[in-house]
C-alpha cells in the first residue's frame, strides 16, 4: 500500500513544485515506484517533467469533473518508475464546477484511492492557495510536506495553513499527518537565512527535515529543460539535497512502520 503526500503552502514561490519533481525523481532512482499528481492549474510540474501542456489530452481535471479513470491519464516520464497525472489550465474552473457536487472535498480521494496499490509514493503538487482542490488533496493524503523558504516573511501564513490541516484532521481526514517542514532556498552565507532556519527549528523541532534544500543554479535551470535536476546535473547541490531528502523520507517511514508493528505486537 503506497503513501500519498501533498506538498502544500498557500504562499507562492516557496519551492513546492521544485521539491515535488525532484524528491519524486530521487525516490524513483532509489527504485521506488512513484507518481506525481499535478493539482496546480499552472501545470508547472507537468512542463517541468518535459511535457507540453498544450498537448495534454486528459488531465487531473477530467478525473475530477468527468470521472475518467485516473489510470487512463497517467503519463510515463523520462525516468523509469516515475509517472505523472498532468494538469491543465481547465483546472482553474474545476473548483466552481465541484461546488455543487456531493462530497466535494473527497472527489480526488475517490479518484486516486486505487492507485495506492500501484505506487510506493504518490506526490500531489498543490496550487498556492487553500481552495477546494488543495482541500481535496489534503483530504486524499496520508501526510503533507510544508516547504518553507529561508527568506523574510517565511513563517507568515503558516498559522493559517496549520489551522486548515487541523480542520481537515477533525472533519475530513483524521489520518492526515505532517510529514515534515522542509527548508528551501537556503544560503548559509546569509544571516537572514540562518535566522529563519533557527526560528523554524525552534518552532517545529523534530518536525523539520534534517535535509535543507540549498539555493542552486542547476536546480533553478533544470525545469526549463523539462528535466528533474538529477537528470540535468546529478553532481549538483540541488540533486544531492533532494537525494538526501528522499533517503530521509524513506528512513522516517521505515521507522514509523517499525514503531506501528511494535505497537501491534504489544497490544
Amino acid at each position: 500500500m503506497g503513501k500519498i503526500i501533498s506538498l502544500a503552502n498557500q504562499k507562492g514561490g516557496v519551492g513546492k513544485t521544485t521539491t515535488t519533481i525532484n524528491v519524486a525523481a530521487s525516490l524513483a532512482v532509489l527504485e521506488q515506484k512513484v507518481l506525481i499528481i499535478d493539482a496546480d492549474p499552472q501545470a508547472n510540474a507537468t512542463s517541468g517533467l518535459g511535457f507540453d501542456v498544450k498537448n495534454v489530452q486528459a488531465s487531473i481535471y477530467e478525473c475530477l469533473i468527468d470521472e475518467i479513470d485516473a489510470e487512463k491519464v497517467i503519463m510515463k516520464t523520462e525516468i523509469s518508475n516515475l509517472d505523472l497525472i498532468p494538469s491543465h489550465i481547465d483546472l482553474v474552473g474545476a473548483e466552481i464546477e465541484m461546488l455543487n457536487l456531493p462530497n466535494r472535498e473527497k472527489i480526488l480521494k475517490n479518484a486516486i484511492e486505487k492507485l495506492k496499490d500501484i505506487y510506493d509514493f504518490i506526490f500531489i503538487d498543490c496550487s498556492p492557495s487553500l481552495g477546494l482542490i488543495t482541500l481535496n488533496a489534503l483530504t486524499a493524503s496520508d501526510s503533507v510536506i510544508i516547504p518553507v523558504q529561508c527568506e523574510y516573511f517565511a513563517l507568515e501564513g503558516l498559522g493559517k495553513l496549520l489551522n486548515t490541516v487541523k480542520i481537515i484532521q477533525n472533519r475530513l481526514n483524521p489520518e492526515l499527518e505532517i510529514e515534515g517542514f522542509l527548508l528551501t532556498m537556503y544560503d548559509s552565507r546569509l544571516t537572514l537565512a540562518n535566522q529563519v532556519y533557527e526560528e523554524v527549528k525552534q518552532h517545529f523541532q523534530e518536525m523539520v527535515f534534517e535535509t535543507v534544500i540549498q539555493r542552486n543554479v542547476k536546480l533553478s535551470e533544470s525545469p526549463s529543460y523539462g528535466k528533474p535536476v538529477i537528470l540535468y546535473d546529478a553532481s549538483s547541490k540541488g540533486a544531492i539535497n533532494h537525494m538526501n531528502l528522499a533517503r530521509e523520507i524513506l528512513q522516517r517511514n521505515a521507522m514509523t512502520k517499525m514503531s506501528q508493528e511494535k505497537n501491534v505486537i504489544i497490544n
